[in-house]
């Protein structure tokens, strides 16, 4: 059956739950993919770990701050920019990503409920107090070398980034609105993620139990195994405009 975007327009409230696939459309490299310089020989699972940070805080720092700068000059696409539009046109909607990145935000989305963290919210390894302001990007953090982490201005030790590493609990604020949102929803669109990394892959199943419709969007057709399930294949970026055109003219 065919999703008919009519029912966009129809929604009471809408959840959307996007992963890397929606910032890979900006040139975002995701997390598995393959690693260069300086970190071609390391796992990415190494770097993402408290262990890696104690053995050596100036690679795992360096690897996120060439992160963070590609990210600086990345854009939102247009599928970043469809979902701060539907926002606008529909009662209620909540948006949930997996993404650490900003591009929610920049392309004019509020209240986004980040379930991985965010890249630009550092906090102490030691004490947790939060960075406070987004730190400056210092000079060369793009050419993929290591760089000592800036020290917390309460205890002196060093500083992390704000995102959630193997082994880590998912924020449990962030989490359970996103569960709550996916149960009281009538449409949850997952768009760009795999939905295979827990528990965040169980937000669309907590939608169908409770009657939602639950659309996948990504490159390949993915998870249409139920009767309120429907699957479209293709990029985001030109999907989701077209959703909006169809169902509000």
């Amino acid at each position: 059956m065919r999703f008919n975007p009519r029912l966009l327009a129809s929604a009471r409230h809408i959840v959307v739950f996007t992963g890397a696939g929606v910032s890979a459309e900006s040139g975002i490299a995701t997390f598995r993919d393959k690693l260069t310089g300086l970190w071609e020989r390391f796992d990415p699972a190494e770097l993402a770990s408290a262990e890696g940070f104690r053995r050596d805080p100036a690679l795992i720092w360096g690897w996120y701050e060439m992160r963070r700068a590609g990210i600086a000059q990345a854009q939102p696409n247009p599928a970043h920019l469809a979902i701060a539009e539907l926002a606008q046109r529909v009662p209620k909607l909540t948006l949930v990503t997996q993404n650490v990145d900003d591009l929610h935000e920049r392309a004019g989305s509020a209240d986004v409920l980040h379930l991985h963290g965010q890249l630009d919210a550092a906090r102490c390894f030691d004490c947790a107090r939060p960075a406070g302001a987004v730190l400056e990007l210092p000079e060369g953090a793009g050419d993929g070398k290591r760089i000592e982490p800036p020290l917390c201005s309460a205890c002196g030790g060093p500083l992390r980034p704000g995102v959630v590493w193997f082994g880590e609990n998912l924020p449990e604020q962030a989490l359970s609105q996103a569960f709550l949102a996916a149960a009281d929803c009538d449409l949850l669109l997952s768009i760009g993620t795999s939905g295979v990394v827990q528990p965040a892959a169980m937000i669309p199943g907590v939608a169908l139990e409770a009657g939602a419709r639950v659309v996948h969007i990504n490159p390949q057709v993915t998870g249409a195994g139920h009767a309120r399930e429907f699957a479209l294949a293709g990029k985001a970026g030109e999907l989701l405009p077209q959703l909006l055109r169809e169902a509000f003219g």
